[in-house]
């Protein structure tokens, strides 16, 4: 049986780009099980394509074909690659730093980069534009199907040769955390930091304690004030702030029912830093 193909990119859902790729996926294969993981991605945000595949790829089960599609070089000699991950799952996409936060937080065991002179759409080697389609959808396709090994991706290359963003490592310094803010919950507003909880454990607060945080961007504070660790929403009132650990065990900031982002300006990236610390105590004369 044909292993789930799972497909992200910035495409959106407002032309007909991502029905296409599901076409020359099914013309590979009418056993192809496919399923999407976002097409909302910021288009050419290639920051954000890396940080929604560490969000779903280690659910999947072995075997499992990621195809992911954020692409502004599309067209110029970038490589197009396939990788494994210590899971046994596989991922195709440009090698333009997609896989930046799966090489620092899963693992990356094997990288190939694609033949296309055998893994392509025939009659598509005069398209320039489109290799979503042409190339990754198609050999995604063949992967998961089985009607290719991994091995018959093309030839194997250096993991440690895979293209990476810049990341900046959380840091602990007298009992003040720094981190910056790597992705925001798009929807709901809520900032997605780098922190573990493993770290923030160490200020030694308990949930309904406070905490102080400031937020800064280019070196311009866009945000200091104090708020509520929470186990989760409800622990406080309907827009107020709280601090709590998401999904991803990492130490996140929003607004009950609220949009933190929107309500205070805030983005997402490297430059993005947030600092926090326990709340201090306040003493009255």
């Amino acid at each position: 049986m044909a292993k789930p193909l799972i497909v992200q990119t910035d495409f959106g859902l407002g032309d007909a780009a991502v029905s296409a790729m599901y076409g020359v996926a099914y013309s590979v294969s009418d056993s192809i099980r496919m399923f999407d993981s976002t097409h909302d991605i910021r288009p050419y945000n290639i920051w954000e394509a890396s940080y929604r595949l560490i969000q779903t790829v280690s659910y999947w089960v072995e075997g499992s074909v990621f195809v992911s599609v954020v692409d502004p070089g599309v067209g110029s000699d970038r490589k197009s690659v396939v990788v494994k991950t210590t899971g046994g799952q596989y991922i195709v996409t440009p090698d333009n730093g997609t896989l930046t936060h799966v090489k620092k937080f899963v693992g990356i065991v094997e990288a190939r980069e694609i033949d296309e002179e055998t893994n392509r759409l025939p009659f598509s080697n005069e398209s320039y534009t489109f290799y979503g389609r042409d190339v990754y959808a198609f050999t995604g396709a063949r992967l998961a199907s089985g009607i290719i090994e991994f091995e018959q991706v093309g030839p194997k290359i250096n993991v440690d040769d895979l293209v990476e963003l810049k990341t900046i490592p959380p840091t602990i310094e007298n009992d003040i955390i720094k981190g910056t803010i790597d992705v925001l919950d798009i929807r709901f507003g809520s900032l997605w930091t780098n922190i573990p909880r493993e770290m923030f454990k160490q200020l030694k607060v308990d949930f309904g304690q406070k905490v102080e945080i400031t937020i800064e961007h280019e070196h311009r504070i866009i945000y200091k004030n104090i708020t509520t660790y929470a186990r989760s929403f409800a622990d406080v009132s309907i827009g107020e702030t709280l601090l709590y650990t998401n999904s991803l065990d990492r130490i996140a900031v929003a607004i009950n029912q609220g949009s933190f982002a929107k309500a205070y300006n805030v983005g997402s990236g490297t430059n993005w830093i947030i600092t926090i610390r326990r709340a201090p105590k306040l003493i009255y004369e």
